[in-house]
């Protein structure tokens, strides 16, 4: 961004903020979230008629100025013309024009009324009807951040336009001719500076047009690198992991039950897999309690037999150190815990042994893929609780190994997932039973007008002996107000059940916390209020019920997470989905979905129908359905033929050679899709 002519570091970096990157193109690729259209020229009298909201645009004539006389009250320039009165009303005089009487002034803004009277405060524009030609008709508003203003934008804007080169086609020509579009250097001036549009030009089909090219350049980018990705997919070697059965055979003694018929399945799929000479990715989806951990366990050591090492990575410490126990206590071979809490000679010691292969089995948190983490010879990672990691960490934890298989585990599968599995990328082990004794949680749902009534049945399971967790809600990007509203929730429930009430939030020392999950588990507090804190990682049999409040501001997968805190003993468990008396019908039955099963997949189906795939070569995770451009019903109308036409063009040139692979290459760089790989060895 400081590349752009008057922009420095300052405002590079709140530009970054809101283009999502650092490139210039990344700007160009934030589009407006609307364009404010102030080319009808309407009277003083028409906008007594307008309805809220709505923009009057008008050529009047200055009658008087009156500047303000003391703080707090308002300058007013009144102005007419040929119909009525009109006063500008500012509140803030910093930027308040100063035309001389009788001056005559183009401006454009929202109104209002004060006696009967049309005023219009703070006025979006005043222009001297002689400059009229620098008024902005169509007017982008483009998404902002806390100390950036509209006209740095706008400069911005323009200087990256400036450096637009022209293109080659990459696009069908036909297609670009039947649909009438136009490049895609000339789609995004249209979308940036729409006042280029003359005035006689409705600006509707133009922006359609426009919107839809963008839309299809980039869907042709993100097929074309599925395609070259597929077609690498099957060109490629990795390694082959036999196992002996040996280490299998000693741990299941260890365990000491028969696992279950799904176990069984799953644990000869994988196999499988890790025995042939072609990279494993596999999804293994089970709900809590369904015995992942204990698959894991049986495709680590096949690893380990083969003479390669296995790694394990959770997203939390508790989670970590909980897999760390059970696997250290399980597996008959050397195991070590890595995370960022371990320092000085422990640290160096575990490293040591990672590195020169002492070390067979290794599990952690992100700490695993830092610099400065070399395995031995790391043959299969095991990534547990998949939707807590960005792309990027799994990508950087596989990479740590020479051609890795990856084996991914969660209780809900994440949309970008869901969608690799449907095009036939990653495989599935489903562990779709628990072991005996197990019941299905029931999810009920419940107004938050009906809180006395639920706080009168949390009373009456607490003096039966039940244990229960209290979520708060989840406040987007604030952790601080989230742990504020848990502390808020604490005092309340704390008055109303005195000292049976923990507290756990992320604001917390780690100590303090790991102390209220403690108590909490010994069953010394008997009712938990926490954050999303405990979505994973925390395993207390004895706890029942599941209150979750404001449910509609959790994603679908999250809720799943949640809910699988109970259900993990033989009691028959409850979760409560508390909503707002405000919330939405659509939310509702968003809920509604937890309420009427416990599937993980159907779950996810759900989520990735609402959310989208995420951005299959890139790291966002989701979205409608994660690409910048490509929105809503543009995506479904045009993914078809951008599906067929990438797929004749790889048939058809392989290598994108000639001029059009070529620009296609320059498509693939443009929409930073130029690294297939990047796409198949995340997970």
């Amino acid at each position: 961004m400081t590349s752009l002519p008057g922009i420095g570091p300052r405002h590079a970096t709140l530009l970054e903020k809101i283009a999502g990157g650092r490139r210039v193109l990344d700007l160009l690729f934030t589009l407006p979230e609307r364009v404010v259209d102030r080319r009808i020229l309407r009277t003083v009298a028409d906008g007594h008629n307008l309805a809220p909201g709505e923009i009057l645009t008008a050529h009047v004539r200055v009658l008087s100025l009156r500047k303000a006389g003391r703080p707090g009250q308002p300058s007013i320039i009144r102005t007419e013309d040929d119909t009525g009165k009109l006063d500008l009303v500012f509140f803030r005089t910093r930027n308040m024009p100063s035309p001389t009487i009788g001056a005559e002034l183009l401006v454009s803004g929202k109104t209002g009324t004060f006696q009967s009277e049309l005023t219009m405060p703070q006025p979006d524009h005043v222009v001297s009807w002689a400059k009229r030609d620098s008024f902005p008709s169509l007017e982008p508003v483009w998404p902002l951040t806390a100390g950036l203003f509209p006209y740095t934008v706008r400069k911005a804007m323009r200087a990256a336009l400036a450096l637009l080169p022209d293109l080659p086609e990459w696009l069908d020509k036909t297609l670009v001719t039947q649909r009438k579009w136009p490049s895609f250097t000339q789609a995004l001036r249209l979308m940036q500076s729409p006042e280029i549009i003359p005035p006689e030009i409705a600006w509707e089909p133009v922006r359609n047009r426009a919107l839809s090219r963008l839309a299809a350049d980039e869907l042709l980018a993100d097929q074309l690198c599925f395609g070259l990705a597929r077609l690498k997919a099957r060109e490629r070697h990795g390694r082959s992991f036999p196992g002996t059965g040996k280490l299998q055979a000693e741990m299941l003694r260890r365990f000491g039950h028969n696992p279950t018929h799904a176990q069984t399945l799953a644990i000869a799929e994988i196999a499988a897999d890790l025995s042939a000479s072609t990279p494993m990715m596999r999804l293994l989806q089970g709900d809590v309690g369904a015995g992942k951990t204990f698959v894991a366990m049986n495709a680590m050591l096949q690893t380990v037999e083969s003479g390669s090492q296995a790694a394990l990575m959770a997203p939390t410490e508790i989670l970590a150190r909980q897999h760390f126990e059970t696997i250290s206590r399980l597996c008959p071979t050397e195991c070590v815990y890595l995370s960022g809490t371990i320092k000085g000679a422990a640290r160096r010691k575990t490293l040591a042994a990672i590195a020169d292969g002492t070390a067979k089995i290794v599990v952690g948190t992100h700490a695993l893929f830092q610099d400065g983490v070399t395995f031995h010879d790391l043959g299969l990672a095991v990534i547990d609780e998949q939707h807590r990691f960005g792309v990027r960490q799994r990508m950087n934890l596989s990479a740590k190994g020479e051609a890795t298989d990856i084996l991914v585990m969660t209780a809900t599968p994440i949309p970008r997932t869901l969608q690799l599995m449907e095009w036939g990328e990653m495989s599935v082990s489903r562990l779709d039973s628990k072991p005996p004794g197990r019941q299905p949680i029931r999810t009920t749902l419940h107004s938050m007008d009906s809180l006395d009534s639920v706080l009168a049945g949390i009373s009456r399971a607490l003096r039966d002996g039940v244990q229960v967790f209290w979520v708060c809600p989840l406040i987007e990007n604030s952790e601080t107000q989230a742990a504020a509203a848990a502390e808020e929730r604490w005092a309340s429930l704390e008055q109303r059940f005195e000292g049976l009430v923990g507290l756990a939030h992320g604001k917390q020392d780690i100590t303090v916390r790991q102390d209220a999950l403690d108590t909490f588990r010994l069953g010394k507090t008997r009712l938990l209020v926490a954050t999303t804190v405990i979505e994973v990682g925390v395993d207390i049999p004895a706890a029942s019920v599941m209150v979750i409040e404001q449910a509609e501001r959790f994603g679908l997968a999250q809720l799943h997470q949640l809910r699988g805190r109970v259900g993990r003993g033989s009691k028959q468990s409850f979760c409560l989905l508390l909503h707002d008396r405000a919330a939405t019908p659509t939310a509702v039955r968003r809920l509604s979905l937890l309420r009427d099963t416990n599937d993980g997949f159907l779950i996810a189906d759900e989520d990735y129908r609402i959310r989208g795939g995420g951005d299959i070569a890139g790291d966002r995770q989701s979205g409608l359905p994660g690409f910048r451009l490509a929105q809503g019903a543009r995506l479904s109308l045009l993914l078809t033929a951008m599906q067929q036409d990438s797929e004749r063009e790889i048939v058809r040139n392989p290598h994108l050679e000639g001029p059009r692979g070529h620009a296609l290459r320059l498509l693939l760089k443009i929409f930073d899709r130029n690294d297939p790989d990047r796409l198949l060895i995340s997970g």
